[in-house]
């Protein structure tokens, strides 16, 4: 009977540890958490994020929010952005408010938004792989973790060469470099030496390689308060220059799926406005920022 005892105090204190361990488990690179259906507070704003699902090639989520705080400051709706959770391909991000504009076969009621009232879909897509997709995030580019910023030149047509990883944690650095005129006519390297061809205004669509290892940025994301983006500059606010940089947009949350192994994203961003500043003298920013992930309830 005592070692029957003895066993069963074993299993139970197993059990209770591993409870325990459940419970203790850090959010997602200092992410907060919380099941499709639940609200959390983020930028200023209690954020409801529902009814995840799938339409055509889009993921749609349903938000409503109201402010924490309606006396504290909080982030202007237009600056909230919501993204993809998941072993993706490639990241996809949209705007909160007006991330559905070229959606116009779906019945839906796209996100609006007061100075004090969030409410409607958010459209994310096209995606034809959504086996992959676990939840959706919330964050913004103007939230940013004060010292946390680390800046890099790039430039038409090389884009950023490889940064050190001691930096941020992370290695990055440029797959393309494709520069355009305001009319979307495309640079081709040649047109450096030309004197009237860098002027007026236009934008570049840059590809970038974002590389590390998961641990690394877990307890480093952990230890700063959030994960990290990469926002592009300058930029203009949408409609911009062109339709892709309205797509894909000024930044991105570096917030890869907790179970990987690795850091391995691959996204593409804009720099956009006086042609000069958006070609040859842009910048690729390494921020800190906060951020919020809905995950799907478990079965």
């Amino acid at each position: 009977m005592r070692a029957l005892a003895l066993s069963m105090a074993c299993v139970l204190a197993l059990m209770l540890s591993a409870c325990s361990g459940d419970a203790d488990q850090p959010a997602p690179y200092g992410a907060t958490t919380a099941e499709i259906g639940e609200s959390q507070a983020i930028l200023g704003w209690n954020l409801s994020v529902t009814n995840l699902r799938f339409d055509g090639d889009h993921v749609l989520v349903d938000v409503d929010a109201a402010p924490s705080d309606p006396a504290a400051p909080r982030t202007k709706p237009e600056a909230i952005r919501f993204g993809l959770y998941g072993a993706l391909a490639h990241p996809i991000e949209a705007n909160a408010v007006g991330g559905c504009a070229d959606i116009t076969n779906l019945d839906i009621r796209p996100a609006t938004a007061t100075p004090d009232k969030i409410n409607g879909t958010v459209c994310l897509g096209p995606l034809r792989d959504q086996s992959q997709v676990r939840g959706v995030y919330a964050y913004s580019p103007q939230d940013r973790i004060a010292g946390s910023t680390v800046a890099y030149p790039a430039a038409f047509p090389v884009g950023l060469t490889p940064t050190n990883e001691n930096d941020t944690g992370l290695r990055l650095q440029s797959s393309s470099a494709d520069g355009f005129r305001a009319d979307g006519a495309m640079l081709e390297p040649t047109a450096l030496g030309d004197p009237v061809a860098f002027q007026g205004k236009g934008y570049m669509l840059l590809g970038l390689q974002i590389d590390g290892l998961a641990a690394r940025y877990r307890d480093e994301s952990l230890a700063r308060g959030g994960p990290l983006m990469v926002v592009v500059a300058p930029t203009l606010p949408p409609p911009g220059l062109s339709h892709a940089c309205d797509v894909y947009g000024s930044s991105v949350l570096v917030l890869p799926d907790a179970a990987l192994d690795a850091v391995a994203v691959r996204a593409s961003l804009c720099t956009q406005g006086e042609i000069n500043a958006a070609l040859l003298f842009p910048t690729v920013s390494v921020i800190g920022t906060h951020a919020a992930l809905w995950t799907q309830p478990r079965d």
